[in-house]
C-alpha cells in the first residue's frame, strides 16, 4: 500500500480517482488546489502524486516544480491539453508521466503501480555504484557528486542508474522510453532528450559522462 496524493479540483474526477486508487490497495490524500497539495506534501509521507495542471491558486506546473524542490517522489500530470509543448513543459518541471483527459482510471492505476514498483525495487545489490565523480546509492535513491548530494527526480535517478549499471552500452531513445517510462507511455523520444538535458545540468562537470551518439542514442562513459 502506498500513500497517494490526488490534487484535482473537479470533485467528480477526484472521487473517481480516489475510488480506483483505493481499489488498488492505496491510501489517498486529496487536495482541491495547488496550495493544499503542497501543504499535504509537507505534512504527510506521500509516495506518489497525481496532479491536475489546471487548478486554482497554484497550477499543476508550479506545484510540480515546487514539489521537486522537496523530494523526488513520482508525479503523474493530468490535463485536458494534449499538445506536445505542454507535455515537454511538464517533464521539464520534473513530472514522470502524463495522462490526457479523458483517460481510463484503470490505465492510470496501472501507471501508478508501475512507478511505485520502480521506486521500491533495488536494481543493484551493491551498497553504492561509483563512476568518476558520481556516487549513486540504490537503497536510498540518492546521488552524490564528489560527496555532495544533488537533487534529482525519480525519472532522472532511474536514467542515471541504468546508465551507470551499463557503462559503455548504447541505448536508443526508444529503448530508454520502454525501459524507464514503459511501453504504454504516451510521450515521444523528445521526452528522453529533455530529461537527459536536465540530468546533465544537475550533474555539472560530470554531465559529460552521458554521451550523445548521433542517430544512435546515448551511452555512459567516464572521461578523464
Amino acid at each position: 500500500m502506498a500513500n497517494i496524493l490526488i490534487a484535482e479540483d473537479e470533485k467528480n474526477m477526484q472521487d473517481i480517482l480516489v475510488d480506483y486508487m483505493k481499489k488498488g490497495g492505496h491510501a489517498c490524500f486529496t487536495a482541491d488546489d495547488g496550495v493544499d497539495a503542497l501543504v499535504l506534501l509537507k505534512t504527510y509521507p506521500i509516495d506518489l502524486m497525481i496532479l491536475d495542471i489546471m487548478m486554482p491558486n497554484l497550477d499543476g506546473f508550479t506545484v510540480c516544480r515546487l514539489a521537486r524542490e522537496q523530494n523526488n517522489l513520482p508525479i503523474i500530470l493530468l490535463t485536458a491539453k494534449d499538445g506536445e509543448d505542454d507535455k515537454l513543459k511538464g517533464y521539464e518541471y520534473g513530472a514522470d508521466d502524463y495522462m490526457t483527459k479523458p483517460f481510463s482510471p484503470r490505465v492510470l492505476l496501472a501507471k501508478v503501480n508501475a512507478l511505485l514498483r520502480r521506486v521500491t525495487s533495488v536494481a543493484s545489490t551493491a551498497d553504492q555504484i561509483c563512476a568518476g565523480k558520481i556516487t549513486l546509492l540504490p537503497s536510498s535513491h540518492k546521488v552524490y557528486i564528489e560527496g555532495e548530494e544533488i537533487a534529482v527526480t525519480h525519472t532522472e535517478y532511474e536514467l542515471l542508474r541504468l546508465f551507470m549499471a551499463n557503462p559503455g552500452r548504447i541505448f536508443t531513445r526508444d529503448q530508454l522510453l520502454n525501459r524507464i517510462w514503459g511501453y504504454d507511455f504516451e510521450g515521444t523520444t523528445r521526452t528522453v532528450d529533455n530529461h537527459i538535458k536536465n540530468l546533465r545540468q544537475k550533474l555539472g562537470d560530470a554531465g559529460v559522462y552521458i554521451v550523445t551518439l548521433i542517430r544512435s542514442g546515448y551511452k555512459f562513459e567516464v572521461r578523464p
